[in-house]
């Protein structure tokens, strides 16, 4: 598929402070490993993050991939309502922290990674929103993009890493 790269998609919402995001598993900019594709082991990765700004009364974590052959792209994951004193995720995510949201994918939990057959790679921005929230006002019926809605109105910083991946035939 030839079109244009889509632009990064926080770059058009509100600026906010920028919280430290760092993963063993994602190095900023470099592909993925195979245990966060879908063809692979199709696991979260581990990431930690800076305490967000004072009034911070939770976070979420999303993955979203801009590059998806749609007009909004795609959420591949979306984890909310993670407690205040929560800093990190092991790979795989942690029972308990946080509630898990539906993804564009129609689960509930991490999606991996999987640009379409023909298409070019793609990235994956790992974000995670420090919210003046402790719970968003939705449940796990509810649209990612919806909750995008949510994060960006609630949130009070924000921290991304982008890892990608590309089609089976490009990693050839």
């Amino acid at each position: 598929m030839t079109r244009p790269t889509p632009p990064h998609p926080y770059d058009f919402l509100p600026a906010l402070p920028e919280l430290k995001v760092v993963s063993d598993d994602v190095r900023h900019g470099d592909p993925l490993s195979e245990a966060q594709l879908a063809s692979g082991g199709n696991v979260s990765p581990a990431l930690t993050w800076e305490p967000g700004p004072e009034g911070t009364a939770s976070y979420a974590v999303t993955c979203f991939d801009p590059d998806a052959p749609t007009p909004g792209g795609v959420w591949h994951w979306v984890l909310a309502d993670i407690p205040p004193h929560v800093h990190g995720l092991p790979a795989g995510g942690e029972p308990g922290a946080g509630r898990e949201l539906l993804n564009d994918l129609g689960s509930l939990g991490f999606a991996g990674a999987a640009p379409p057959p023909g298409d070019r790679e793609h990235r994956y921005i790992f974000a995670v929103h420090a919210l003046g929230v402790a719970e968003l006002p939705v449940d796990e019926r509810t649209p990612a993009a919806l909750v995008g809605f949510h994060l960006t109105v609630n949130s009070l910083a924000r921290g991304t890493i982008t890892g990608l991946a590309r089609t089976a035939e490009q990693s050839r």
